[in-house]
């Protein structure tokens, strides 16, 4: 809710402090005091376009601010930090001040939460929180969207369980209609590519390659290109290992087998030696170990030539050819493969999908089809609900002819929220045409218009702060006393800012605001050389019959007047706060 609106140099108004809580505040004051500045103040924070002409006569600028308390969890919260701005957080709520200032040359800025914002997000944040019914220019539900939110909700929960299911196979159709009118569209795209898929897996199957191939047939082809070398250092080490010519220099078994020796005639003599002995016991199998496998790798190498490593090169450049074309190693080559069958066998499928596709896409579209029509009925049924229970209100707001009128026609075809086009209208008159909302009626009247629909609305679709301008143009008597219990009744469920200048309204308030006008006169004592300025003051009890006084006779100080006053206070407790 809005907790505080400041205002400095905006119309006549030098700097005032509006203090608002929960309930209905009312602003009064004298015609030309600057009351309307309240609701111009309100506009600037909602990103109304700004008027240099609103500055105060001599100030560089106006500007405006309002200190907003909400859950800390809302919404606006999130967007705004999203902003970037500050929000200040306390006790679960959280505070946001919201501002604007334009300058004497025009030039506004806007600021969330301490920081600068475009003034689009100041609108985005600001419009969701308050909403200000004035002359025309801000109707909140006078779009076809917002009157069908609010028609649904109206509606309640079987309409929205009704209305969830329907979006739900309304998603699915959508999807299955694009998917359908993908494979219809790329029929020839998709036939090319199972051409092309289908000729890389022959290629890949011919060559028939084998996880890490690659690399065994590179490590053995090394091995065959150093195939001399490699002979030759086997031999020599399987020589000096056990030598087979009687050579002057021993070899490595025969010296290890005479250590071994030398220290067994001595070993029981000393147990140190002993275990030197049978360690150089198993040196001795360990080296005729390396000698016979040195012998079998001599073997080996000389059953493979040069055929073999001609071999190993013809199967290294077909797998380097997959390679190349596929997957930078044979193994990626391998992934790649089976998800191109996979692939492929989907491409081969087409036909198959595309019928069943079809198939869902007439079965999905009947079913949304019978929901669309219980979806209608319904709303129908809440719409003559809602257009005689708001009727009743006008009826009430002095507006004894005029009626809602909720038109529901059946749109295109089927859309996300059913196959509906839906209008409100008003009907001033019996015999006249209706008209949409906005057009053909007063300030005054489309205000009341809009006070009857949001007190029928508030229960189900509440904003959480709203301002109302010249609700009470033109009316007076018991209507005026009805618009002030109905004011009331909306602010049992949100917050309500009223500019009124009817005793019978004020009296329902819970905060009552009086906007003082004075004129400060030039040095010469005239008017003229002076400037007229405003004074914002939150009455007490005592002063708010005073005020009311003033509003009923124009004379705050007469007895008669001032016991009316009470009078209307007393009667503004007694009467019921609900319809």
């Amino acid at each position: 809710m809005l907790e505080e609106l400041r205002i400095r140099d905006l119309g006549v108004i030098t700097d005032a402090t509006l203090p608002l809580g929960p309930g209905l505040s009312v602003v009064t004051g004298e015609t030309g005091a600057g009351k309307t500045m309240v609701v111009t103040a309100v506009g600037l924070l909602l990103g109304a376009r700004s008027d240099a002409g609103a500055v105060r006569s001599g100030a560089k600028s106006a500007s405006a601010e309002a200190v907003l308390k909400l859950d800390a969890g809302h919404a606006a919260v999130e967007r705004a930090r999203e902003a970037g701005a500050e929000v200040e957080e306390f006790d679960g709520g959280a505070e946001l001040l919201l501002a604007r200032s334009v300058g004497a040359d025009g030039r506004s800025r806007a600021y969330l939460g301490g920081r600068t914002a475009p003034v689009g997000v100041l609108a985005e944040i600001g419009g969701a929180l308050v909403v200000v019914h004035g002359q025309s220019d801000q109707i909140r539900l006078k779009s076809a969207v917002a009157q069908r939110e609010a028609l649904d909700k109206f509606a309640g929960e079987p309409l929205a369980r009704t209305l969830a299911a329907y979006q739900q196979l309304y998603t699915h159709w959508k999807g299955s209609q694009a998917e359908l009118d993908e494979l219809r569209n790329a029929a020839r795209e998709r036939l090319r590519e199972a051409e092309s898929l289908e000729a890389a897996l022959a290629e890949i199957d011919a060559v028939e390659p084998q996880p890490g191939e690659d690399e065994a047939l590179k490590a053995e082809a090394v091995k065959l290109a150093n195939v001399e070398e490699l002979r030759i250092a086997a031999s020599t080490a399987h020589q000096a290992l056990i030598s087979e010519d009687f050579g002057e220099e021993a070899d490595a078994t025969t010296l290890v087998d005479a250590a071994k020796r030398t220290l067994e005639h001595v070993a029981e003599h000393d147990a140190e030696l002993g275990s030197a002995a049978a360690r150089l016991a198993e040196v001795g199998f360990l080296l005729n170990d390396i000698a016979g496998e040195l012998a079998s790798y001599q073997a080996g190498l000389d059953t493979e030539g040069p055929e073999r490593l001609a071999q190993i090169e013809d199967r290294r450049a077909a797998l380097a050819a997959l390679v190349r074309k596929y997957a930078p190693s044979i193994d990626e080559v391998l992934v790649w493969a089976d998800q191109a069958r996979e692939r492929f066998t989907e491409l081969q499928d087409d036909s198959t999908r595309i019928e069943a596709l079809e198939a869902d896409v007439v079965r999905s579209e009947a079913e949304l089809t019978k929901q669309a029509a219980a979806i209608s009925k319904a709303r129908k049924k809440a719409a003559k609900d809602l257009a005689a229970r708001v009727s009743a209100e006008l009826t009430a707001l002095a507006m004894a002819d005029a009626t809602l009128v909720i038109n529901i026609e059946a749109g295109d075809g089927l859309g996300p929220y059913g196959a509906d086009e839906i209008a409100f209208l008003l009907q001033p008159h019996s015999g006249a045409p209706a008209r949409p909302l906005g057009k053909g009626a007063s300030g005054g009247e489309l205000s009341r218009v809009m006070l009857a629909i949001e007190v029928v609305l508030a229960a189900v679709d509440p904003v959480p702060t709203f301002v109302f301008d010249e609700v009470d143009a033109g009316v007076g008597g018991r209507a005026a006393v009805e618009i002030g219990r109905r004011l009331a009744m909306l602010a049992r469920h949100v917050q309500v800012l009223v500019v009124t200048h009817l005793p019978q309204v004020a009296a329902f308030a819970n905060q009552h605001i009086r906007v003082t006008k004075t004129s400060v006169r030039g040095s010469d004592g005239a008017t003229a050389t002076g400037f007229t300025s405003s004074d914002v003051q939150l009455l007490d009890e005592s002063e708010r019959v005073r005020e009311l006084a003033r509003m009923l006779a124009g004379q705050e100080d007469s007895e008669s007047a001032r016991a009316h006053a009470q009078e209307l206070l007393d009667d503004a407790k007694l009467l019921p706060r609900q319809a």
